[in-house]
């Protein structure tokens, strides 16, 4: 669990404020929720005081940096993992697979390094994203960018822009697959 700040605190009880000002919550919620707030020592804690509220979840706030680092396996990421802003992937003979399709991502720009050697790279982008690979260097490989960016549901475009080397190996951007469901 994650150790709420100060200044963490401060940023729910500005969206409860907001909340307030908007008609979404009474006075009594108000204050209920804002001395649970100011009581909270986690994250987890206050998630329930905003859950039903615009904006998600209470989350803490993504590092700046990261970095994924793999030799001679398969690297992964999916389901909810927070992405920092600025991202370095290094790979020497494996493939990397990134899907940010359920990620938090509280920056509208992400920008992917890539350091990627005999192996694949695959980026699955969340609705309504684009994507900047102009600046991928390809070394005996190939790039893709497949599909059309969907409209975001109740969220903002996301903007990643990925630059590097991905050398003998290819490198595919994609969104979400959509699967149809018959229904009965």
């Amino acid at each position: 669990m994650v150790r709420m700040s100060d200044a963490d605190r401060e940023k729910v009880a500005d969206r409860l404020r907001k909340a307030v000002g908007e008609g979404r919550l009474t006075l009594d919620e108000f204050e209920h929720r804002v001395s649970g707030v100011l009581a909270a020592r986690t994250f987890a804690e206050v998630e329930p005081f905003v859950a039903d509220l615009p904006g998600g979840p209470a989350s803490p706030p993504a590092p700046e940096r990261g970095e994924l680092r793999t030799t001679a396996a398969g690297l992964k990421r999916r389901g909810r993992w927070v992405v920092p802003r600025h991202l370095r992937v290094t790979s020497r003979a494996g493939s990397v697979k990134l899907d940010f399709t359920e990620a938090h991502i509280s920056h509208d720009s992400v920008e992917i390094e890539l350091d990627v050697f005999a192996g694949s790279t695959t980026l699955v982008l969340p609705p309504g994203a684009s994507v900047d690979i102009d600046s991928v260097e390809l070394i005996a490989g190939s790039a893709h960018v497949r599909g059309v960016p969907t409209t975001p549901i109740g969220g903002s475009e996301r903007h990643f822009v990925l630059r590097g080397k991905q050398a003998a190996g290819g490198l595919v951007v994609r969104y979400q697959r959509r699967f149809w469901r018959w229904r009965w």
